[in-house]
């Protein structure tokens, strides 16, 4: 429910705005990514539409336990729905609609992480008064723990009525099904998918937010238009899957993306604070370089003289290592905040961000990540041998 609050959130017509406008804009994305807007545009796309069939799966797993027969024929309808555009069960919302079912369910995601709180402290309560009940203690002291014990069940008793606990599955999984309806309807609009066909409850008029697509007639994209197969016809959610698979040219292809981005932080550190990287911190990250960094670094290398004592030409490496770094590394960081959503432990979590993978290095290009990663090395090889020479004639002259 969290997430599914979360995906329609992304689609406002300012997050959209701001994702044309802004994010597909990066100079990082241009330089190392693409600078085709549509190809960008069809990335953004095709992960949110991702989200989407993700998010079904998991209604799809509790609508069997519905009793209504519709709702647990939810997954075929839904197919029908976005492969057609026919909403047979009218189950799409109109935006008003939305946003009051929204509000219901935020309310009931607030409730039940609110309920699950207050069950784990009735749980600690109810242990310690057990434990109390077997030694002497003083009778005021277990007075309180009773009352308090009285006053959690209490509690718990009143946020289980206003949370998911009471709700049926029909109840639970048609405010689900009517959202995901909704949404990928919303996605549509959005990105100018539509096929001709628009329930009555949205307007055919595209909104501010539905013109993302660079072009006057969005229906020329047709990533999404089910092309033919093997002689079938690929649904939509197949067709929109295969985007989401990197070339191989990319990091995301070679598995690299995630140790280029800590080796990019790794690298970012350094730069802040030169005079601070010890020859075993360089010995750790060249030990990060993977051979083709070595090898382009080797050469890049080769001839440098062993001093390092030119002011300017010091100077000039931190302004062009701090421009390389101010479109590089927010890609890096991207990556990890990623990551790091959506590792295991924090799959259940609310997502808390809009990063999507094209923010970040996954469709980066191998060689122009590595001719910029080769730059940053050679730039702060300098300028740590400028700081330790630096510092050591301060060292001689005090002596």
């Amino acid at each position: 429910m969290s997430k599914l609050l979360h995906l329609w959130n992304s689609l406002s017509d300012d997050t959209v705005i701001r994702l044309r406008n802004e994010s597909i804009s990066l100079e990082g994305i241009g330089m190392i990514v693409s600078d085709d807007e549509s190809f960008l545009l069809d990335l953004a796309c095709a992960e949110i539409t991702e989200n989407v069939r993700l998010a079904t799966k998991s209604v799809s797993r509790i609508s069997s336990r519905c009793h209504d027969t519709k709702l647990r024929c939810f997954s075929r309808w839904f197919n029908v729905f976005a492969d057609s555009g026919h909403d047979f069960q009218c189950w799409v919302l109109s935006d008003k609609g939305m946003e009051g079912r929204n509000k219901k369910m935020e309310k009931l995601v607030s409730g039940t992480a609110t309920l699950c709180k207050q069950m784990e402290e009735l749980s600690i309560t109810e242990n310690s008064l057990r434990k109390h009940c077997c030694v002497s203690i003083k009778e005021q002291k277990l007075i309180d723990l009773q009352q308090k014990l009285l006053w959690q069940k209490q509690e718990v008793k009143c946020l289980k009525e206003n949370s998911l606990w009471s709700k049926s599955f029909d109840m639970v999984v048609s405010m689900l099904v009517r959202s995901v309806f909704t949404i990928l309807q919303r996605v549509k609009l959005v990105f100018g998918l539509g096929h001709g066909y628009y329930p009555s409850s949205l307007p055919r008029s595209p909104s501010a937010s539905a013109t993302v697509y660079p072009t006057v007639n969005p229906n020329t994209y047709n990533f999404v238009s089910g092309p033919l197969k093997g002689g079938r016809k690929i649904n939509f959610f197949e067709s929109n899957s295969k985007l989401l698979k990197p070339p191989s040219s990319t990091l995301g292809a070679s598995a690299l993306s995630l140790h280029y981005a800590n080796l990019i932080i790794v690298l970012e550190k350094m730069m802040n604070t030169p005079q601070l990287v010890g020859i075993e911190a360089r010995d750790d990250l060249y030990s990060m370089l993977p051979s083709s960094i070595r090898s382009s670094l080797r050469a890049r290398l080769k001839g440098v003289g062993f001093t390092a004592s030119d002011p300017v030409l010091a100077g000039e490496w931190r302004v062009a290592l701090g421009r390389i770094l101010s479109w590089l590394s927010p890609l890096a960081h991207n990556m990890i905040k990623l990551q790091n959503e959506r590792s295991l432990e924090h799959q259940n979590s609310l997502p808390r961000t809009n990063v999507l993978l094209l923010h970040t290095l996954f469709f980066a290009n191998i060689d122009k990540t590595e001719a910029a990663i080769t730059e940053l090395l050679v730039g702060l090889n300098y300028i740590w041998r400028f700081e330790r020479e630096m510092t050591a004639k301060v060292l001689f002259e005090c002596s």
